[in-house]
């Protein structure tokens, strides 16, 4: 079995799918995936996404803000409130993206050390997005004692020095279909150096469909489609990656049932 530790559920379009959330992770399931953490990208849109999952005990949640849609001052007292829910494992995703984003830097840099805190105090572990601002991800990582709390950096597409010093902290590296993608040769060069036990796999669904899958809607039953691709490029069986995997999930998110 495998588990798909990021997708974001609440942004599939079922319309256009032509299917129901129970379908998509009925399907999911029949592909063998028994757990999905759907993560949270604004806190207006939580209770909604808390609502349209609560029902599925195989279905845990983030709480956060995704730094693409931190405007403005990040409110740690509503984060804390809404975070501090028995569905919530996580606290994100959160982090640093100046890859599209030239003029919020510090309000994003503001939002991450306010979502670390709020991790150490509920002792929750974070989910981190990173792009283009390794320095200042890893140096406010350290300045905030994210490795008090620990999490992972999801759809993780930087160098293996920042994999390596991430890994140092104590963090997970997460893989999503990206890997697969035609251009993608150096980020498979990382993925082979990157220890088993700190491994974990996703869709980011309903984002960046895997190969054979581009062009299509990302949904989490693809996760297995990263997790062949992933075993063959490390020389492993299948059931070897996916219990890694796996096991690495529910021991970073140990609130996910």
């Amino acid at each position: 079995m495998i588990v798909d530790s990021h997708c974001h559920l609440d942004r599939l379009n079922f319309d256009e799918l032509g299917l129901s959330l129970e379908q998509v992770l009925e399907n999911a399931r029949a592909k063998q995936v028994e757990h999905f953490l759907c993560v949270s990208v604004t806190l207006d849109q939580f209770p909604g996404m808390l609502e349209k999952v609560q029902n599925f005990p195989d279905v845990s949640v983030s709480c956060g803000v995704h730094p693409l849609d931190q405007k403005d001052v990040l409110d740690k007292a509503r984060l804390l409130n809404l975070a501090n829910n028995d569905k919530v494992v996580a606290i994100g995703e959160t982090g640093l993206d100046y890859y599209y984003s030239k003029d919020t830097h510090q309000v994003q840099k503001d939002s991450f050390a306010g979502h670390i805190d709020v991790a150490n105090e509920l002792n929750k572990p974070l989910i981190i997005h990173t792009r283009d601002a390794k320095q200042d991800t890893l140096d406010i990582m350290r300045a905030h004692n994210a490795e008090k709390c620990g999490g992972v950096l999801h759809c993780f597409t930087e160098d293996w020095e920042m994999a390596k010093q991430a890994l140092e902290l104590g963090f997970y590296i997460s893989i999503s279909g990206i890997v697969t993608f035609r251009n993608a040769s150096a980020l498979r060069e990382v993925v082979e150096k990157i220890p088993l036990d700190r491994l974990l796999i996703e869709t980011d669904s309903p984002y960046l469909a895997p190969v054979p899958h581009r062009g299509k809607t990302n949904q989490p039953a693809y996760v297995e489609d990263v997790a062949y691709f992933i075993a063959d490029l490390k020389n492993l069986a299948f059931s070897e990656l996916a219990k890694a995997t796996t096991d690495n999930f529910y021991q970073l998110f140990k609130l996910a049932k």
